[in-house]
């Protein structure tokens, strides 16, 4: 890799040794606005913009003429894809560096051979990325079944029902609507008892709560770093466990997916490598490696708790039958029911605070990071006051 910032980390080193405050401090955009949206987008810090600009003018302007631009960029790939393994605590070969969450999770979808009457369970929390890739395959006569839930949970019996016969099984572990953060160990357990494959949409997780991808046991779990973990668009990961991706034969390949990519026939990568395909712009994905580093820095333990202080505050602040969320939120997303939730959106804009509005359930979403402060938390509150 190309040479990084002087704020180039390794994860754990040493345990946190940056506060909140201090990588507050380096995300321009938070000079401009109190900033509540990290569930869709988290603004990047300088030091994981100059990481990927500093690599891209590296790769384009010194390796052509003295190295090897496909060296360079493979490992830049192989460091990243180390420093996400061990973040959420997996081996490099179960992970590949995707374009997205979406990307991931279509990326299983497509490596299964589907037939029809063929069963997907999902809930109806998920995002459109995880309602999407399977919208497509009902249209090929796979069965889609939708578990029903209530404020954001998920009712174990009637999830065991809905998986009974299924082939795969996709969740989300943080909702995107009502921020409850779902057992997802005990629904994996459940879906391997009835022999689907698990699919875990996780990219509300890294950068606010603790990933670990060995305990859950799911097969598969996409993710991204340009929300919580404040890295680029572009910069997403998929976790494989290595035993179910030998029976994965992936649509899309390359010659980072096989072996050897002269060889006929050709043989998968093993594990999640068979993911990747060509010749991707790694910048994003050094992003990614240094967006990790840096939140490790800050420790995630850290970020959770001080992020569950603000929230709590945040929930104080308002009345009790407005809250779509639970009394006590469970992570940094916060739904709050007001009448017109576009205009309430606009309106707070107006007041330099960014939210934004939810399709379901219908209201407006803040999402609180550890960046954030007491004070924007008040002032949101006092912003909100209008609504009751």
């Amino acid at each position: 890799m190309g040479p990084m910032t002087d704020a180039s980390r390794q994860a754990g080193d040493t345990g946190p040794s940056m506060t909140p405050r201090e990588l507050r401090a380096d995300v321009p955009a938070l000079e401009n606005a109190i900033y509540m949206n990290y569930g869709a987008h988290g603004p990047s810090p300088r030091y994981v913009v100059s990481a990927a600009s500093e690599f891209l003018e590296h790769h384009e302007f010194d390796v052509p003429a003295t190295g090897d631009p496909y060296h360079a960029a493979f490992s830049a790939f192989d460091e990243t894809r180390e420093t996400v393994a061990e973040f959420v605590h997996a081996e490099p070969d179960e992970i590949a560096l995707t374009e997205s969450t979406t990307a991931g999770i279509n990326a299983v979808a497509g490596a299964i051979d589907w037939s029809p009457g063929d069963v997907v369970v999902r809930t109806d929390l998920e995002h459109p990325a995880g309602r999407l890739p399977w919208q497509r395959l009902e249209r090929e006569g796979v069965t889609v079944r939708v578990v029903e839930t209530t404020d954001g949970r998920i009712d174990q019996d009637e999830f065991a029902e809905a998986v009974a016969g299924a082939d795969l099984v996709c969740f989300s572990a943080v909702t995107w609507t009502h921020g409850t953060v779902l057992p997802v160990a005990d629904l994996v357990d459940v879906a391997r008892d009835a022999g689907a494959f698990t699919l875990v949409d996780a990219v509300q997780v890294p950068g606010q709560l603790p990933m670990d991808v060995s305990a859950w046991g799911a097969d598969a779990v996409a993710a991204a770093g340009h929300k919580w973990l404040l890295g680029l668009w572009g910069g997403g990961f998929l976790y494989v466990d290595s035993d179910a991706a030998v029976d994965l034969q992936p649509r899309t390949v390359g010659y980072r997916s096989v072996e050897t990519p002269t060889a006929d026939p050709f043989e998968f990568a093993p594990g999640a490598r068979r993911f990747e395909v060509g010749s991707a712009s790694p910048a994003p994905h050094v992003a990614l490696g240094e967006a990790v580093e840096v939140v490790s820095e800050v420790g995630v333990d850290v970020i959770a708790e001080r992020i569950d202080r603000l929230t709590d505050r945040l929930a104080e602040g308002v009345p009790g039958d407005r809250l779509l969320s639970p009394a006590s939120p469970e992570s940094g997303l916060v739904t709050v029911d007001v009448p017109d939730p576009e205009r309430t959106e606009a309106r707070l804009a107006e007041a330099g605070i960014v939210v934004r509005h939810l399709p379901f359930p219908d209201g407006v979403r803040a999402s609180v990071h550890a960046v954030n402060t007491a004070e924007e938390v008040d002032r949101l509150v006092d912003a909100l006051e209008a609504e009751w």
